[in-house]
């Protein structure tokens, strides 16, 4: 291990997930904050901290100078990016090792390559892997694209070649959209991302969307199989479970291996993360683009596994070797991960920032909670809602989901408004427990279940089980540390 003391260039949850998990290796941590984060649970339990900025993310979490400053003064060697913000910035990344340091995570020429969806589905088909019928390269004009779509037929996905989020898409479903969207897409891809660069591709309606977690040194790679994260709100991932309920063995071991396939071709290095849409009508399935980092969801494969992703990540990047060979990896149980946003989803998922007055966390076997939680923290306005996840897991999909439900009636964050409730009613409807679901499904779900997203009349919203345990109240570094909110992988 090269590593000595880590410098993690990010906040919330997976900041305090990367604390620990540098913890149980030796490595001594610094975690950067702006100046309303100072008091951040990532801040308390680092071994050091430094300011780098104001509120504005541009200033501070997006400010490549600054972190590298503080990475200079603090004696750090190394930088964890965690996601968001600057973690698949490959300029970022290389600016790192021009300043002798080490970037935990793949090589700024991965990013680049990767980042690109376009190059990415280059790459894919290179590679042998199955890529989404549609645009080569990106579209030079209108008038191109148009071309394309002819061949294609619609609906069709106007996409935006570089970032991600969900930002920089729309669907056209006739010739009259098309031309009506495709400026409104390079608009919002250009301010999104300083790139208006565009791509189409055929839209598969009713499809999943199953990803493959991959870990490489640069020369080996494994897959720790896949997830499946079909139930989103606008594009953006609300629950996410491992292994996926749609698949069978023999696809499985067809979509993991082409995910091994294009890791090796671009030899990448840590823990990444290929899309794909599957169509398990016809069991087809296509790759989408490669997420270069760590994911939110990647606890899920963790339990399923028993490898710990951010850990492994770390002795990559201090020069270890892959020590996990593909015939060690199996499937344990079933998982599921379910996100926990500072927002109402009885008042069309507003944002809810605020001040935690009492926190009372899920315990016992199979039950864990990333979080950055504690009694006294006050959510700030600034940057993204999710507080923590809430993750099980279990000998199967359905004990999994019973867990599930039971972990929800004892998790109360009190001061604030949550997604839980959203999170309960999914947990006992009836297609989510028999996995009949798509990318499209929970829309229209929403809109038909308004009334059951209202949180209890009561501020609290305890559960009889909830109310058998005790609010956390924490009031000093010691108590917050003992919090039973811990995110190593367990």
């Amino acid at each position: 291990m090269t590593i000595h003391k880590l410098l993690i260039a990010n906040r919330g949850e997976i900041a305090v997930r990367i604390v620990r998990a540098a913890r149980e290796l030796g490595v001594a941590t610094v975690q950067v904050y702006s100046k309303p984060d100072k008091e951040q649970l990532a801040v308390e339990l680092a071994d050091e901290c430094i300011e780098i900025g104001p509120a504005q993310a541009s200033k501070s979490y997006l400010n490549r100078d600054a972190i590298l400053a503080a990475a200079k003064a603090t004696g750090a060697d190394a930088i964890h990016p965690g996601y968001g913000f600057l973690a698949e910035n490959a300029d970022f990344a290389a600016a790192v090792e021009a300043a002798g340091l080490i970037f935990v995570g793949p090589t700024a020429q991965s990013i680049r390559l990767m980042g690109d969806k376009v190059a990415a589905r280059e790459a894919a088909a290179a590679a042998g892997v199955p890529t989404v019928p549609g645009s080569r390269g990106r579209l030079e004009s209108p008038e191109a694209a148009f071309d394309l779509v002819k061949t294609t037929g619609f609906p069709v996905m106007i996409k935006a070649a570089a970032g991600g989020g969900g930002r920089g898409i729309r669907i056209a479903r006739s010739a009259e959209e098309f031309h009506h969207l495709m400026p409104q897409a390079r608009a919002e891809a250009l301010a999104a991302f300083g790139d208006g660069g565009l791509y189409v591709e055929k839209l598969i309606e009713g499809a999943r969307h199953i990803e493959v977690q991959v870990l490489g040194d640069g020369q080996e790679v494994i897959h720790c199989f896949e997830r499946e994260c079909s139930l989103q709100r606008r594009r953006q991932k609300v629950w996410e479970e491992a292994p996926s309920p749609s698949l069978t063995s023999a696809i499985r071991e067809k979509l993991c291996s082409s995910a091994v396939a294009l890791a090796k071709a671009v030899h990448y290095r840590g823990a990444g993360t290929l899309e794909y849409l599957y169509d398990d009508r016809s069991h087809e399935f296509y790759f989408l683009e490669m997420n270069t980092r760590i994911q939110v969801e990647h606890p899920v494969t963790e339990m399923i596994t028993g490898i710990d992703l951010v850990r492994e990540m770390i002795r990559i990047a201090g020069g270890e070797r892959l020590r996990i060979r593909q015939d060690q990896v199996r499937i344990n149980g079933h998982s599921i991960e379910v996100r926990i946003n500072a927002e109402d989803p009885a008042k069309g998922f507003s944002p809810n920032p605020g001040t935690v007055t009492a926190l009372s966390v899920p315990g016992g076997n199979g039950v864990r909670f990333d979080s950055m939680l504690y009694a006294g923290y006050t959510v700030p306005p600034f940057y993204d809602s999710l507080l923590g996840k809430l993750i099980v897991h279990d000998e199967d999909r359905a004990s999994a989901i019973r867990r599930l439900d039971g972990a929800l009636g004892e998790l109360n964050v009190e001061g604030l408004a949550t997604t839980k409730p959203l999170h309960q009613a999914l947990a006992r409807d009836a297609d989510v427990q028999a996995g009949r679901f798509h990318t499209a499904w929970l829309e229209p779900w929403l809109a038909s279940h308004a009334a059951s997203l209202a949180a209890p009349a009561s501020t609290t919203g305890v559960t009889a089980a909830a109310e058998a345990v005790p609010a956390v109240q924490i009031t000093s570094t010691t108590a917050r540390e003992s919090a039973p909110s811990a995110t190593g992988g367990q």
